[in-house]
């Protein structure tokens, strides 16, 4: 089944179909991570795009727009499928807002291809009846798949190689960013042979965990993730410990610590519920291997 596809959508106000990329060229110490998410009955097109830089500075672009087409395409941010369900060419041209700084801008531009290591792999392989349904809130439907990311990318004229390997993230459903209390989402690529995503998402009506373990070209879903994690004064994470079950009950250990964090706020409607996304560059050891990855927790404001 062909899953690269936009999907029929019903009339809750915050259906989403979102594409989210991410990589980390170790080489180049350069780290970015992207979405595009696209919200017929709000008439919204939103994006972000964000570099995290050797010096440990970011710079990043974030906007939304009327939903005049369904064209993946928004604010100098573009994918394109290049194979279904294996390669996507991910573009960007134009300006970066510096964080951190004085309102200075960086003129980014980069030309990448995303190709999949591993099949498209579905949540639903994890959890089904009440789970499934308690998760409607957040995105009912998850698609997983870590790759390699290759290409050029420029900073204010400067090129440089990108050899990286990331994720891609396709969702559908309702996206509603501060009905979970938290969510986390972790990636890490050990090498292109072992590799994890993670989820946990926490509702009041409970938990829900899913992902998988890749290893010698097999995805094993997971079913339970037990996550220590150590916060900061400031309420972001530090790092973590986690305890990996899959559905054979093979249970897998995993340390990780975060390197860098960028934050985002995300706001309701009506102003009165904000929640802060940490998505934060980890390094992961397993086994006595090393590996990088996306650290995303979602923390909603008390």
């Amino acid at each position: 089944m062909d899953t690269d596809i936009l999907h029929d959508h019903n009339d809750r106000r915050e259906w989403n179909e979102s594409f989210y990329f991410n990589f980390y060229d170790i080489k180049n110490d350069i780290c970015g991570f992207m979405r595009m998410g696209l919200k017929p009955n709000k008439d919204e097109k939103s994006m972000f795009c964000f570099l995290m830089l050797p010096d440990g500075s970011f710079v990043g672009s974030r906007s939304s727009v009327p939903l005049e087409n369904e064209e993946l395409r928004v604010s100098g941010l573009e994918y394109r499928i290049i194979e279904r369900e294996r390669s996507w060419r991910l573009s960007f041209d134009g300006p970066m807002k510096v964080f951190g700084g004085n309102g200075d801008t960086l003129k980014v531009n980069f030309d990448l291809v995303f190709s999949g290591i591993n099949k498209v792999f579905n949540y639903r392989e994890c959890v089904s009846g009440f789970k499934e349904a308690i998760s409607q809130s957040v995105a009912s439907e998850h698609l997983e798949q870590f790759g390699s990311i290759t290409g050029i990318l420029k900073l204010d004229g400067k090129g440089m190689q990108i050899d990286a390997t990331g994720e891609r993230d396709h969702s559908w459903g309702e996206r509603d960013w501060n009905s979970p209390k938290m969510w986390i989402w972790l990636t890490a690529q050990f090498s292109k042979d072992v590799a994890l995503n993670v989820t946990k998402l926490c509702v009041p009506q409970g938990e829900v965990d899913a992902g998988f373990f890749h290893i010698a070209g097999v995805d094993h879903p997971i079913v339970c993730a037990a996550i220590d994690t150590r916060f900061g004064k400031d309420g972001a994470p530090v790092s973590f410990q986690m305890e990996l079950t899959d559905k054979n009950g093979d249970a897998r250990t995993v340390r990780a610590a975060i390197i860098k964090n960028v934050k985002m706020p995300f706001e309701s409607d009506n102003g009165l519920e904000t929640s802060i996304m940490h998505e934060t560059l980890a390094e992961y050891e397993f086994e006595g291997r090393k590996g990088y990855g996306i650290a995303e927790y979602l923390i909603k404001k008390e």
